[in-house]
């Protein structure tokens, strides 16, 4: 329905007035860490981004957390408020996104206690309402004087006052994930004794002085909100109950015009899983307690929390729910989201999977955001725009996994005559394994979303079409694109023919039955290891996880990590760090301490489980060692490593072509 609003979205695309500032939709970008700042300051990266969304559609965009008092700042890629030097990049910012018709709103940000805090290479004083340690980052806060409380609620409206001069559209306080002015309010966290501790009006006093003075900066015409966690989750955290009563009266004292609602704690690992929740999480899960709030309060409420898809978003404003939906990731899979759902183009959406790999994954790991599906996604200015090629060639691409129907599309998309052969009767590759996991079912949205860009762009893809030399000689492409993957490695195991070992593939695809006792023996320290282990426990076997590492999933997202290990804690799953699978016989697993070389027995096993990654599969780059063509190897076939690698190389090498 291009050009037009799809009736089943009314509530979706229907403006929505805050304070004279109409925002054109119901779409929010909510406010997340990307680390596209350059020294503190917004530049082009960041500019990119945002405006490859804003031009996508959405409707209003609140820019990450802006650290805006010097007890705050760090090392990090964090945006930086204090001085009048942000002035100019905000100014940019916001008339690119202004171009495009949508709005954009700054956040600001003190994370108190929830900070390590490193400032070159050492843990500088992390300052909160009191002395109360922290339970995630191991941090002693130091009690701030009331001298230092003063100053950030000045520093909060200087801050302001630096975004209406660039012309933003309002400012947002984070309330939220147990952060500072959350502490403030909690009477676990706020021990003081002077005028902002103590009683609910005092604990309440530095939030809503600092709102005052954003109010005074902002000017009456533009917009002041807050967002804030419905509940931490977290023990001692804030309940609904506090945060309705809280909400309530700063609406009454007329310091907010709309809540942003979230839930979780930075505090503790069982809050910190619900800022960025993965897939394992339902749905729209938040937006009940946002209505709730909703109820209490009658301001306009925002929600996030697993708003993936414009058919949850609309189902949440039309049973009144919420009046705006957090759709953060599902732009960061696709950009232009917003659009293709105004227009009735459904099945264009590239749905996000909740992997939480490259978005807040990247951020774990100090690098700029990106998505797994979408490697466009914080390369803007490098890969924003596909240009047609040259001269249209023919391209063979041996694989249909992820990094051959990545190198598929993005061939296409260049005007390419692509051929996608995959020998097995699915397109997929490992991704078809992962999503057999336990609550892994939406890893399988990336074989989906490729496959629709397939069909759309017309690529003829077959499957049960091995390639050998002898078919690249026979097609005579102009270009070869490899992405043969991996298969299962198998380490050297002492007496394993006298034992019952299994590799991953094997346990997923039901090939052989493991038995009630089993030990995996997990190298990747991945969502593998954790995945088998929780499965086997669900259909009740006794799990032992072996894992090569600090931990199980040293090597995945935090918040996932953290959320898998108590699922894994509840299962009664036994986990043996700092091991490695040595040997095997009959009903026992020998395992070596990874540091000592000690000896670790495992006993009463009848089937040990191989999680050991993958070795790459080169049977067909050998076979065409000497033959002059123009050869691309991508994803495992190169070296075995996880989804988003495969996808940005098939990107690459689509490029390439």
């Amino acid at each position: 329905m291009a050009g037009g609003t799809a009736p089943k979205f009314q509530k979706l695309f229907t403006p929505l007035t805050i304070r004279g500032v109409e925002i054109r939709n119901r779409i929010l970008s909510t406010g997340h860490q990307t680390l596209l700042a350059h020294d503190g300051m917004i530049g082009p990266d960041l500019i990119a981004y945002h405006e490859a969304r804003a031009k996508g559609g959405v409707g209003l965009i609140v820019t990450e957390a802006a650290r805006f008092h010097e007890s705050a700042m760090s090392d990090g890629q964090e945006l930086l408020a204090h001085t009048d030097g942000c002035i100019e990049g905000y100014a940019k910012l916001a008339e690119a996104v202004h171009r495009h018709g949508a709005r954009i709103f700054a956040q600001l940000s003190h994370a108190g206690r929830c900070s390590k805090r490193m400032q070159g290479g050492l843990r500088s004083p992390v300052f909160a309402p009191s002395s109360i340690p922290d339970q995630r980052f191991h941090t002693m806060p130091r009690a701030m004087p009331m001298t230092m409380v003063e100053e950030i609620i000045d520093a909060c409206g200087a801050a302001a006052g630096r975004f209406a001069k660039a012309g933003l559209d309002g400012v947002e306080l984070s309330v939220s994930h147990g952060l500072l002015f959350a502490q403030f309010l909690n009477p676990e966290t706020n021990l003081r004794s002077d005028r902002y501790g103590g009683s609910f009006e005092n604990r309440l006093r530095p939030l809503a002085e600092a709102l005052a003075a954003a109010r005074q900066a902002m000017g009456e015409e533009r917009v002041v909100g807050i967002r804030i966690s419905v509940e931490e989750v977290e023990h001692g955290g804030l309940e609904q109950a506090h945060v309705s009563e809280v909400v309530t009266a700063l609406k009454d004292q007329g310091l907010i015009d709309y809540v942003s609602t979230t839930i979780g704690s930075m505090a503790g690992l069982g809050g910190s899983v619900h800022v960025v929740p993965p897939m394992e999480i339902e749905q729209g899960y938040v937006a009940p307690k946002a209505q709730a709030l909703r109820k209490a309060v009658g301001l306009p409420v925002f929600v996030a929390g697993r708003i993936n898809q414009p058919q949850i978003a609309e189902r949440i404003l039309a049973d009144g729910m919420a009046d705006v939906c957090g759709m953060t990731r599902a732009m960061i899979a696709d950009e232009a989201m917003p659009a293709k759902a105004r227009d009735g183009k459904l099945d264009d959406i590239r749905a996000c999977i909740g992997c939480n790999q490259a978005c807040i994954g990247h951020f774990h790991n100090g690098v700029s955001i990106s998505c797994i599906q979408h490697p466009v996604s914080g390369r803007e200015r490098r890969y924003g725009t596909i240009e047609k090629a040259p001269q249209a060639k023919r391209i063979l691409i041996a694989g249909g996994g992820p990094a051959g129907m990545k190198a598929a599309v993005t061939a296409a998309r260049r005007g390419h005559q692509v051929q996608l052969l995959e020998k097995g009767s699915r397109l997929g590759g490992q991704a078809l394994l992962a999503q057999l996991l336990p609550g892994r079912a939406e890893f399988g949205g990336l074989i989906t979303n490729l496959e629709s860009e397939l069909a759309r762009l017309g690529v003829e893809a077959r499957t049960n079409a091995a390639v050998d030399r002898a078919v690249i000689e026979r097609e005579a492409p102009d270009a070869v694109i490899l992405a043969t993957g991996a298969l299962p490695y198998w380490p050297p195991i002492e007496g394993k023919e006298d034992a019952h070992i299994l590799d991953a593939w094997q346990v997923l695809n039901g090939q052989a039955n493991t038995g009630s006792r089993v030990l995996v023996a997990d190298w990747r320290c991945d969502w593998v290891g954790m995945g088998l282990a929780e499965k086997l426990a669900l259909e009740g076997c006794h799990v032992r996880l072996a894992v090569n590492g600090l931990h199980a999933g040293q090597e995945i997202q935090p918040y996932l990590r953290d959320h898998w290990a108590g699922k894994l804690h509840r299962l009664g799953v036994e986990v043996i760090p700092y091991a490695r699978l040595f040997g095997a016989d009959g009903d026992t697993a020998y395992l070596l301490h990874s540091v000592t070389g000690d000896a670790i027995l495992c006993e009463e096993v009848d089937t040990i489980v191989l999680a050991q990654g993958g070795t790459p599969c080169t049977e067909l780059e050998d076979a065409l060692e000497d033959l002059p063509i123009d050869l691309h190897l991508v994803g495992d076939c190169l070296s075995p490593r996880s989804a988003e690698e495969a996808v940005y190389e098939g990107m690459q090498a689509g490029l390439a072509v």
